[in-house]
């Protein structure tokens, strides 16, 4: 990793940037917060499910989250994860994130979509660059790591500005030096 100039810390790799989204099974008493806004607590096939939508950089650490309900698609999460992140050559997604509105917002951007099309597109997987989406399981890892935590692994908290600490919390034990 590189040292940022002021040698405090390390700077993030943003030629590529690497999305996707894991759920998180709620724990049964975390439903029923006495609040008039969402939760970001949803019903999918596992019950009740809360959706980490995860941002990494080339380096496969955190830089950006969002919480959102289990029933959100990916497709739906994309465009603001997206447009929180800083400019890079590349984001790499999977077959989830395959929409023309998301492939024309990174476009716009100056960066290259490297998102699978889905099965049943019309247009060909000719533009696809297969060595760059190789690298898509640090995203996958990141997930895996942060999992490790059971707060994270398992949603406990009624809020979701709670929850949104925790995984905030355990994003940045990922950044710590080893």
């Amino acid at each position: 990793m590189v040292k940022d100039f002021q040698g405090i810390g390390y700077c993030p790799d943003w030629e590529w940037e690497f999305i996707d989204g894991s759920y998180v099974k709620a724990h049964q008493h975390s439903a029923g917060a006495v609040s008039q806004q969402s939760q970001a607590i949803g019903k999918s096939r596992a019950g009740n499910t809360t959706k980490i939508h995860l941002a990494v950089d080339g380096y496969g650490l955190p830089v950006e989250f969002e919480i959102t309900g289990g029933e959100v698609n990916d497709c739906f999460a994309a465009p603001d994860l997206i447009s929180k992140l800083p400019d890079a050559k590349a984001i790499v997604a999977d077959k989830g994130y395959d929409s023309e509105s998301i492939r024309e917002q990174i476009a716009k951007r100056g960066a290259q979509a490297v998102i699978p099309r889905k099965r049943n597109s019309l247009k060909g997987k000719e533009d696809m660059d297969w060595g760059l989406y190789r690298y898509r399981h640090l995203v996958e890892n990141a997930f895996a790591r942060l999992k490790q935590y059971r707060a994270v692994a398992t949603r406990y908290d009624k809020l979701k500005r709670n929850f949104e600490s925790m995984v905030a919390m355990a994003c940045g034990y990922l950044w710590l030096p080893m």
